[in-house]
């Protein structure tokens, strides 16, 4: 998104809203709501007023890891991100500096052959630059790169020496558990996000029963994601994805009524936009997406969004802008802004509501 925003520094959320208030679900989070260009702040408590019957949430069940382990190379110390794992036993890892104050700095990957030790004797092996599969489009960047690691329970090892991935804005290392959601299932091979699908960190089995009472749907999709720093303007790449028979069945129906559609979070997007097929029809499907999308694409099954806040930067507000538009975008984000809403996984929400159609008046008296 081509915009002057500027995110201060003290608007990023230092530590979890349960260590800043009442907990995830009460008035410690904030729910910046927007129907198109109207924009109203609420509680996150308050989001069930917000939806109605019928409408269906689609939820990522991928739970997170403890994905960043130290090593060494040489005598000098790294911080590898485990990011994700490939179909031949390949990570896509990315190492980087501590900065002495228990977080880290990036660094360039490489060369091809360079060695990190690991915890137990494990010993990683950078072998090529990550490029999306099946592409020759450069590389991204020259921070993540496939590695191959000796030991081939990499998960175990993670379990094992690995803690959460914490970036320079946290105030300090938490415990993995306040890194999962309420939707996080264990896969079944183990596998997980590097990163939390941080948009459902509010939701708490309180607020879901409330929503269920109310009429609202679930539809579970798995996205893994990889790590978020190494997005520096360059595309997202490849995650595994899933999307079930049994969720497609529900989405699938709900378009064909009067529901609407509303992901939780930029990876539920990227998932169900992955598994419609031409004619429109969400497909259950499995494997690997390396789609992106943008307001040229546009956006063919979700009609909304819950997401936290992102950087102008980021690639993920080209996503926000093919389901609302610009101009509702850079409203909304100038209304955060002026608010005093908090940014980053453990800060405050956007709820994104679909401007037109049949449910258009209810859509803005809910916003109001």
């Amino acid at each position: 998104m081509t915009t002057t925003v500027r995110v201060p520094e003290e608007r990023s959320a230092r530590v979890p809203a349960e260590q800043r208030g009442p907990g995830r679900d009460r008035d410690s989070v904030r729910l910046l709501v927007s129907c198109g260009t109207e924009v109203s702040h609420h509680a996150f408590v308050e989001l069930p007023r917000r939806l109605r019957a019928g409408d269906l949430l689609i939820v990522n069940t991928s739970p997170t890891l403890a994905a960043a382990v130290d090593g060494w190379i040489g005598h000098a110390r790294v911080v590898v991100h485990f990011s994700t794992r490939g179909d031949d036993g390949q990570w896509a890892v990315e190492l980087r500096d501590p900065d002495g104050r228990g977080t880290t700095r990036a660094r360039a990957g490489g060369p091809a052959g360079t060695g990190v030790r690991l915890a137990g004797d494990v010993r990683l092996v950078l072998e090529e630059p990550l490029t999306p599969y099946g592409s020759t489009l450069t590389p991204y960047g020259s921070r993540l790169w496939w590695g191959r690691v000796s030991e081939p329970d990499v998960l175990g090892l993670l379990r094992r020496h690995g803690r959460p991935i914490r970036y320079s804005y946290t105030q300090r290392d938490q415990p993995l558990s306040v890194y999962q959601t309420v939707f996080a299932l264990p896969s079944a091979d183990g596998g997980g996000s590097a990163e939390m699908p941080s948009a459902a960190r509010p939701f708490t089995a309180r607020l879901v029963a409330e929503l269920v009472s109310r009429g609202v749907q679930f539809a579970p999709i798995t996205l893994h994601t990889g790590v978020a720093s190494a997005e520096a303007h360059e595309p997202p790449y490849p995650e595994r994805y899933e999307v079930p028979e049994a969720s497609a069945r529900l989405i699938n129906a709900a378009r064909a009524g009067e529901g609407r559609i509303l992901a939780v979070g930029t990876t539920a997007v990227r998932a169900v936009e992955s598994a419609v097929d031409a004619g429109g029809v969400v497909r259950a499907r499995k494997g690997w997406t390396d789609l992106v999308v943008t307001p040229e694409r546009g956006v063919r099954v979700v009609d909304g969004l819950l997401t936290g806040l992102h950087e102008p930067e980021a690639s993920h507000l080209l996503m926000l802008e093919a389901i609302a538009g610009r101009a509702a975008i850079e409203r909304s984000y100038g209304e955060a802004l002026s608010g005093l809403y908090l940014w980053h996984e453990f800060g405050d929400v956007h709820l994104i509501l679909p401007e037109e159609g049949p449910h258009t008046e209810s859509c803005f008296s809910n916003c109001r």
